[in-house]
């Protein structure tokens, strides 16, 4: 079953006509069973706080994607950052040794910068393969000198290719941190149910069905942005390899 929320625009198309369809019912029922002066006064109360919690969930919703954005673009510069600096430590290994490791650091930063532009899911899933059988040569790499001359030195070595391997961890974890579907759900029906309202509370039944489509309109595109900031593939809004790139193109050419 696809998850919509992974995909910006279709979650808009699927909301926008949803939530008009719950604020056309709001005002079909208040024709059938319309508010009284009486009661009107306690319904814009009930109506303003649903409102306003609908208001704070979404500011919420996109804080939490703008810091989860944030989180994997810094994690990209720390990506190249440790990449780059293995690449130089690199001269510390015997020549052959570091020889074999430069080509294969340069194929590494070739395929990480693959990963960020790739949009689909099942080509994703092949380079993080093919990603992961990098990562054991390019461990082996450095395991062999390590093995053979147990120095200080070397040892430097390591712990930066164990840093260019956790970076990718890191970098991974971040991009499957994302809102969960219940949480999506939760916030769906506070929308429908405010539409509903804003339907429900409509005066003018002219006005309501000249109108109405504004308040679900912004909702959905309010959904789709965060959508769009939360899922880095699928949408417009995605994290540039722009540190990744500008490494691989200050290495120099095998």
């Amino acid at each position: 079953m696809i998850d919509i929320s992974h995909y910006p625009a279709i979650l808009f198309l699927a909301a926008a006509p949803t939530l008009w369809l719950a604020a056309r019912f709001g005002v079909w029922l208040s024709r059938r069973h319309p508010l009284d002066d009486e009661v009107r006064h306690d319904f814009g109360l009930l109506q303003g706080a649903a409102l306003t919690l609908l208001g704070l969930i979404i500011a919420f919703s996109f804080s939490m994607a703008a810091g989860r954005y944030d989180q994997r673009k810094n994690l990209e510069e720390a990506e190249a950052n440790a990449i780059g600096t293995e690449y130089l430590r690199a001269d510390l290994l015997p020549a052959a040794d570091a020889a074999k490791l430069r080509p294969l650091l340069k194929s590494y930063v070739d395929l990480r910068i693959a990963y960020y532009n790739v949009f689909d899911e099942a080509e994703a899933g092949a380079i993080d393969k093919r990603t992961a059988k990098l990562q054991a040569e390019l461990w082996a790499a450095v395991l062999g000198p390590a093995a053979a001359t147990p120095t200080p030195i070397i040892a430097l070595v390591v712990a930066g290719m164990n840093d260019v391997l956790n970076s990718q961890g890191y970098t991974q974890a971040a991009w499957w941190n994302r809102s969960p579907a219940s949480a999506w759900g939760l916030m769906i029906a506070i929308a429908l149910g405010c539409n509903f309202l804003v339907g429900y509370g409509a005066r003018s039944f002219l006005t309501a069905k000249r109108l109405l489509f504004i308040f679900p309109g912004f909702i959905a595109i309010a959904f789709a942005f965060i959508a769009d900031i939360d899922f880095p593939r699928h949408g417009l809004i995605r994290v540039a390899p722009q540190n990744l790139i500008s490494l691989a193109s200050s290495l120099p050419p095998s």
